[in-house]
């Protein structure tokens, strides 16, 4: 599943070994290269859109983005939805019975 905001998802390529021949460094034989995937740094993060909380998966450097526009006073593309402490039951039970 790609980035929410910027849709990066997987690439493949070829992971290559380097690595000299014997005898006076010439290369006896090509260095291997093997297929891999190379995956995005994807996190889960709840955000507020449309009014309604959505948990979608952003990459590392959008939320990078978000963080660091929040905290200069920009108004960022996505909003974080901020995550409301949990009250112990026992905390329930005396504020009902307070009131």
């Amino acid at each position: 599943m790609p980035c929410f905001y910027c849709h990066k998802g997987l690439l493949y390529g070829r992971s290559h070994t380097h690595h000299r021949g014997v005898a006076g460094g010439r290369w006896k034989k090509r260095a291997p290269k093997t297929q891999r995937v190379f995956e995005p740094n994807l996190q889960r993060i709840d955000i507020v859109e449309k009014g309604e909380v959505q948990r979608v998966k952003l990459c590392t450097k959008c939320l990078k983005r978000i963080k660091k526009d929040t905290a200069e006073g920009k108004k960022p593309f996505l909003t974080l939805a901020v995550a409301q402490p949990k009250v112990k039951t026992e905390e329930k039970k005396t504020k009902t019975s307070e009131k």
